[in-house]
């Protein structure tokens, strides 16, 4: 590659990081959590009162620190589990196997 190669390549490295950093930066802070089964509401959750919610025996949600993390479920593969907590609008939390979702919510 020749030198203005790596230049516009860097550039374009760049502006993406940038781009995702002002995407990031500009998400907003979440309210409450949304958890739905089989495509129907569960129940509504604020992220600002720690608690711990079972769903249906199957999943079961705890919300701390303004943060909601699945911390069990009884699917085999157990991704959910391994998420990331969630706290900013439209991130989620999904249970394929359970059919349990969770995202959150602007006020």
């Amino acid at each position: 590659m020749k030198k203005n190669d790596w230049i516009l390549v860097s550039g374009i490295v760049a502006a993406a990081c940038i781009l995702g950093l002002l995407m990031y930066w500009n998400q907003s802070k979440g309210h409450y959590v949304l958890v739905t089964v089989d495509g129907k509401e569960y129940g509504r959750y604020e992220l600002d009162e720690n608690q711990t919610i079972d769903i249906n025996g199957t999943n079961r949600l705890e919300i701390k620190a303004g943060k909601a993390a699945m911390v069990y479920a009884d699917c085999p593969d157990k991704l959910c589990v391994h998420m990331v907590p969630v706290s900013r609008a439209h991130e989620m939390i999904v249970c394929m196997p359970n059919k349990v979702t969770v995202e959150v919510f602007e006020k």
